[in-house]
Formats: C-alpha cells, structure tokens, sequence
C-alpha cells in the first residue's frame, strides 16, 4: 500500500478527476466531489483572474453543505491545476488565491516548482505533479511534491507516449507515495486495471468531458460519444506540447488530421488571460470508445462503481 496524506487516504472512490482546460467549472467540481470522486479544474478557467476566487468561494460553500447535510457521505475534496509555466503571468495570483481558500489538492503541471510546493505545504494542501517519464517523476519529487500523475500514451490533453505498464512499474521501483494514473481510462474495469498495475487512483479526463455539467458545447459532447481511439490524432501543433485531439474538430478547422506540422514548443504560451488560439480544436484521449451517451456526472460515477465491483468479483471468481 503507498503512504497516503489524509486528503487521499479515505476517497469514496479510487478516481481524479482531471483538470480540462476551459471544460472544467465549478458546476462539474461540486457533482464529481458529491458523486465521489476528486473533482479538479485549472485555475486558467477562470478568466478573468479575479472570477477565480468566486468559484473557490462556490466550491468551498457548496461542499460543505453537502457534507453538513449528509455526513455519512461526505463529498471528495477537489483540486486546482497551476500551470507552472513561465508564460502563465497569473500564477502567483492564482497560487496566492489556493492559499486564501486552503484548496486541498494542487495538481502541477509543465513545470515543478519548489516554492508552488512549499506554498500549498503552508496549510497542509498536496501537491501532484503530472510527468510523462521517470525522469521528470524524480525530478518532481526531489522538489517537494506529495504525488505523482503518470500521463501514459493514449491520454487527453497533453499526453505522454510511454506504455502505463513501463512508466508505472519504473515509478514504483523507487517511490511509495500516491501514484494516479493517466490514460485512456473510462471504465471501471480500467480504474480496477490501473490499481492492479500499482496505482493508487485512475486519473479520468475525456469521459467526463461527455457530462451534463461540462462546460462543453454539444457538438463537442456528441464528438466523443460517436468517436473511437480511431480518431484521435497527437500532435504538437496547437500548443507546443503534444496532445491528443479529436480529428474531427481539426477536420472542422480546415486542416488535414493526417498531415499536420510540427510547431515549435518555445513558442508555448499560457499568458493568463489572453484567448487562446484553437480553441475550436477538441482535446481527447484514446479511451472514449467506451462511451455511448452523454449523461450526469452522478451517473456516470455510479456507471463506474457498477462497472468497478463487477470487474473485481470477476477477477477474484
């Protein structure tokens, strides 16, 4: 067993809830921690800067009621992603806010940081740091992180390339602290897959993309729901990092899905409140094939946990 913080120790459910840029909003974070499981958004979502503590009030406000009116099934804690980039120009004001509300969970990305770990360390906050390779796991963590989030291939977003079975086992030849892992996970089969491998959560972003309370246009939704590992493309093209993305979305921005550039990752740029350019290019990972309908987040967990217990008897049968 890994050596779990109090705010991991004791979930409802073995799932995160990955941040998704511009998707995530408060109304997605309250029904994931409700329903469960450890609801996350970036802090970039907020825009302008200054909405972000107005959300943190509504998280903070509406999860404790929650636990307040049923204590025998208190919410999940949440989380907020920080993009530690040196182009994102609101992380000092965005970290100062998680600090102001004793946010829980800190998910850090594209860059470890001593003084962001340091920073949620001051109230007992825990840091997870997203890496794609060994390398960067130990690098993360000889800089004060608590936990690990291995973005194996097959991830929405900003995916890595490594098999999860390699980066995992390589990870826990070393480390014994809170491990989530990342990549085309959907179902609760592939939750229970990613324990067995030595993880101690699924870390589940596209799935929930496809929910009533994502901040998702329908035709992103409906996407996913009719879309399979078939169509997802990885490419560097939109942001400077590799990515997964659905092909019909860059089909629908006049491009060809199969003879896309390379684009130069200096040119990376987070600038907080800035538009950011693709904004029509759908961000995906490889599991959604298992996803029929768009539904609830309540249902969708419930979904999971049906799919998780089932999964289990059937191994230990």
């Amino acid at each position: 067993m890994s050596k779990l913080p109090p705010a991991l120790a004791h979930l409802p459910f073995p799932v995160i809830g990955s941040p998704l840029f511009i998707i995530s909003n408060p109304k997605l974070v309250i029904a994931q921690c409700i329903a469960g499981v450890v609801g996350s958004m970036p802090a970039l979502n907020a825009r302008p800067a200054e909405q972000l503590e107005e959300w943190l009030i509504e998280i903070t406000e509406a999860l404790d009621a929650h636990n307040k009116a049923h204590p025998d099934r208190p919410a999940a804690p949440y989380a907020i992603n920080q993009i530690v980039h040196k182009s994102n120009d609101r992380l000092e004001h965005d970290m100062a806010m998680c600090v102001k509300y004793k946010v829980p969970i800190i998910i850090t990305s594209l860059g470890a940081r001593e003084d962001i770990n340091a920073a949620a360390h001051s109230y007992g906050g825990v840091v997870l740091h997203d890496i794609i390779n060994n390398k960067h796991a130990h690098k993360a963590i000889e800089k004060g992180a608590d936990g690990l989030i291995a973005v194996a291939a097959g991830a929405g977003g900003h995916a890595g390339v490594k098999s999860p079975f390699a980066l995992i086992q390589e990870i826990r030849q070393w480390f014994d602290g809170p491990v989530a892992l990342s990549g085309a996970i959907s179902t609760g089969d592939a939750v229970l897959a990613a324990q067995a491998m030595g993880a101690d959560f699924a870390y589940i972003g596209s799935a929930f993309i496809a929910t009533e309370e994502a901040r998702a246009v329908d035709a992103y939704k409906q996407s996913i729901v009719d879309s399979n590992s078939d169509d997802i493309v990885l490419s560097n093209l939109f942001t400077g990092v590799h990515g997964n993305y659905l092909a019909p979305s860059i089909r629908n921005a006049g491009m060809d899905p199969e003879n896309l550039p390379e684009s130069d990752p200096s040119k990376m740029n987070f600038s907080g409140d800035k538009t950011k350019a693709w904004k029509d290019i759908w961000g995906c990972g490889q599991g959604i094939g298992a996803i029929d309908k768009v539904q609830s987040t309540a249902d969708y967990v419930a979904q999971l946990k049906r799919q998780y217990a089932a999964a289990k008897a059937r191994v230990l049968a």
